[in-house]
């Protein structure tokens, strides 16, 4: 998992869009529209890096379409540790 995380995470250019949109999932889940609003990110680009995410199985989804929503995997949830130790060693800031 910590290898998936540095490659999702720490070692890719959308690594910091990712982190903030697995934080705002672990908050409470969304579906990609309000995911986009929330974060002020283009709708595709949120949809791109929820298809990385979901095909890495850190993400799930429920429901079909407009309507379907995002959740972290058990999985993911069960590793958020490792994901803020990578967070703090490759000093990536969502803050931006």
């Amino acid at each position: 998992m910590r290898q998936l995380l540095w490659w999702l995470i720490g070692g890719s250019r959308g690594g910091r869009n990712r982190l903030r949109i697995l934080r705002a999932l672990n908050d409470q889940p969304r579906n990609t529209n309000q995911l986009s609003n929330d974060l002020g990110l283009n709708y595709k680009t949120v949809q791109h890096h929820l298809e990385v995410l979901e095909e890495s199985n850190i993400v799930t989804t429920e429901g079909d379409n407009y309507g379907q929503m995002y959740f972290l995997s058990d999985r993911m949830m069960n590793n958020l540790d490792i994901m803020e130790d990578v967070v703090e060693q490759a000093g990536v800031d969502d803050d931006s």
